[in-house]
């Protein structure tokens, strides 16, 4: 699975806007992760966690670094995207390189910002970068199926292949995603599609932009992507992209006030951030020391070696045991010192499935 979230959307409908917004982001964060190589069409975010905050409070450390999380601007997509159309092929190389992605709809009237389709309707808009979607999936399929057709009378590995690539093709050519087909959760599905990484199988958000006015109001095309949201199993966060461009630039305390005087807890931004980061199946586990508070991106699952080893290498080949404190007894108990002194520091091993949010050390010896 790629360990991006790619943005796609006609044109004029905010995707670009949305972009800039995480590029700005990137740009006031890139102070603090010098040697990194950013391509112009990428954006590599800091992924917003109150708890980084709290446990800076108690540890007062001389810097605090952010999991991140990479956001690529998928280019090409227009009508006839999947022939070639637009920036067709550079799309297809891009997207399949994704992990989630991220489609970002008009929802919002505007008689100075022209629809490439002449008016605005959500559905029709999904409709037509997902059919996009779908004709590049079933060219894809299609391959596949004659390469397997060939080989499937000698070997029942690849029959059995057929008979699901058969299958899924039906599902596709009936407008159904990938992600919706029934077997999308089976180990035969996943074998198939670890060479194909089938666009509509990917993890599917959908990023509503409204007005000013609709971030707390009634918006009549966002609860129409929202009822399509649920058709397919996917998640909509409603966002105003030119406020959040504006956003971007403002010190913490005036993006609060600037975001309570219009009635919003959060910022569209950073929920499509953690959202996006969740959907990628990533977790964070934490180092709490005066050095660094940091937060450390690892798959859901990890056991402890493998979660050290994003520290280090040497971590995972030589690794002992872990001291963990769970973030919530660190905090109630002041610490670890206190969490000691509690009884909340537990020693795990080898075999350790790490849990989002623990406060970690490692014990190692190459």
């Amino acid at each position: 699975m790629g360990l991006g979230v790619g943005l796609v959307g006609l044109p004029n409908v905010g995707k670009s806007t949305t972009f800039n917004a995480l590029t700005k982001a990137q740009n006031a964060q890139a102070a603090n992760y010098p040697f990194c190589t950013i391509e112009p069409n990428k954006a590599i975010v800091e992924v917003p966690d109150f708890r980084l905050d709290e446990l800076s409070k108690i540890v007062n450390p001389e810097r605090v670094m952010h999991s991140q999380v990479d956001f690529v601007d998928i280019a090409g997509l227009v009508k006839g995207a999947s022939k070639g159309e637009g920036l067709g092929n550079q799309f297809l190389g891009n997207i399949k390189d994704v992990g989630v992605v991220l489609h970002v709809v008009r929802c919002f009237e505007d008689d100075n910002v022209t629809h490439v389709e002449n008016s605005v309707d959500p559905i029709r808009d999904i409709e037509i970068i997902e059919t996009e979607l779908l004709l590049a999936d079933i060219q894809t399929l299609e391959k596949r199926i004659e390469r397997l057709a060939k080989t499937a009378k000698n070997d029942k590995t690849a029959a059995l292949q057929l008979d699901l690539a058969n299958e899924l093709l039906k599902h596709l050519n009936n407008g159904g995603l990938a992600k919706t087909f029934q077997e999308i959760n089976s180990e035969e599905f996943e074998a198939l599609n670890k060479e194909l990484r089938l666009i509509t199988a990917k993890e599917l958000m959908y990023a509503a932009n409204v007005d000013e006015a609709s971030l707390t109001g009634v918006n009549a095309n966002y609860d129409k992507v929202v009822e399509h949201a649920k058709k397919v199993g996917a998640d909509v966060i409603k966002i105003c992209a030119k406020i959040e461009e504006e956003l971007v630039g403002l010190e913490d305390a005036e993006r609060d006030e600037f975001l309570a005087e219009l009635g919003v807890k959060e910022s569209g931004l950073n929920q499509i951030i953690r959202k996006g980061f969740e959907k990628l199946g990533l977790i964070s586990y934490f180092t709490a020391g005066v050095k660094e508070v940091r937060s450390w991106t690892i798959e859901k699952g990890w056991k402890a070696p493998k979660a050290a080893s994003v520290i280090h290498n040497d971590f995972e080949k030589g690794f002992i045991r872990a001291e963990v404190i769970a973030y919530e007894d660190f905090i109630a108990c002041g610490g670890e010192n206190g969490a000691k002194d509690k009884g909340k520091m537990r020693l795990e091993g080898k075999e350790y499935i790490v849990n989002d949010g623990d406060v970690m050390h490692f014990r190692f010896n190459v």
